[in-house]
């Protein structure tokens, strides 16, 4: 039977069409020891649409970080699949997931994870020399990342001469530089105080609607709900 017979068929691509995650009956399991295993998620079903601004909200050790790894193909779920934009991250080979990551997601993290030596510029433009920018591709794209973060300012600045919020802002606008699809970003907050904790979660969804990305945080800052367009609640590994 073909599409055309099959309305129903038609609407479900539809649908997947305006999707940016999926996942169907997610389990990541770990052996702490024999027999005994840790169900780290306990069949996730999970939808998300593109362009989207949305939380993973838990306690610590309820499946937030898993399940981001394994949304970015950090790591393999133990059965069930992953799909973003389409496609099947599960079933990934190592290179394709290499190239996944590089080309459509981008990663923030709660410790920063700046290059210490290197200044607020140099941070982002490394990101677009590795990808084989042009001087001028790089010059102009790391400074449109760094105006959107409100950094420009502060550019010529190692990491160890700004705040924890410009360190913050300096590891968005380096996420941003290659035009990420979907940003997955981890306690992006965790690390910082209430008033700058605000500021970069309204900064968050001034990206998501000027870059148009899909943005998905994990967190346990309660500040969170009043930002995001949906929020997931994880207990024990399971939504």
């Amino acid at each position: 039977m073909s599409n055309a017979d099959n309305p129903q068929s038609d609407a479900v691509a539809d649908l997947s069409k305006d999707l940016a995650i999926e996942t169907h009956d997610l389990w990541r399991t770990y052996r702490a020891g024999t027999p005994q295993q840790v169900h780290a998620l306990r069949g996730i079903n999970l939808t998300i649409p593109r362009s989207t601004y949305a939380a993973l909200k838990g306690r610590s050790g309820s499946g937030k970080t898993t399940l981001l790894n394994c949304i970015g193909g950090l790591d393999r779920p133990t059965s069930g699949t992953v799909w973003v934009f389409g496609q099947e991250v599960s079933r990934m080979k190592e290179k394709q997931l290499l190239e996944f990551r590089r080309a459509q997601v981008a990663f923030i993290f709660q410790s920063f994870g700046l290059n210490p030596v290197h200044s607020a510029y140099e941070n982002v433009e490394l990101v677009l020399r590795i990808a084989g920018q042009s001087l001028r591709e790089c010059h102009l794209r790391t400074m449109q990342c760094l105006e959107l973060v409100g950094m420009t300012r502060w550019r010529h600045h190692r990491p160890d001469e700004l705040s924890g919020g410009q360190q913050q802002r300096v590891a968005i606008a380096r996420a941003l530089a290659n035009h990420p699809r979907l940003i997955l970003a981890d306690e992006p907050t965790g690390e910082l105080d209430t008033e700058t904790a605000r500021e970069i979660l309204a900064l968050f969804r001034a990206i998501v609607r000027e870059e148009g990305v899909t943005l998905l945080i994990s967190s346990h800052d309660p500040l969170v709900r009043k930002y995001v367009e949906r929020v997931f609640e994880l207990q024990d590994g399971a939504l």
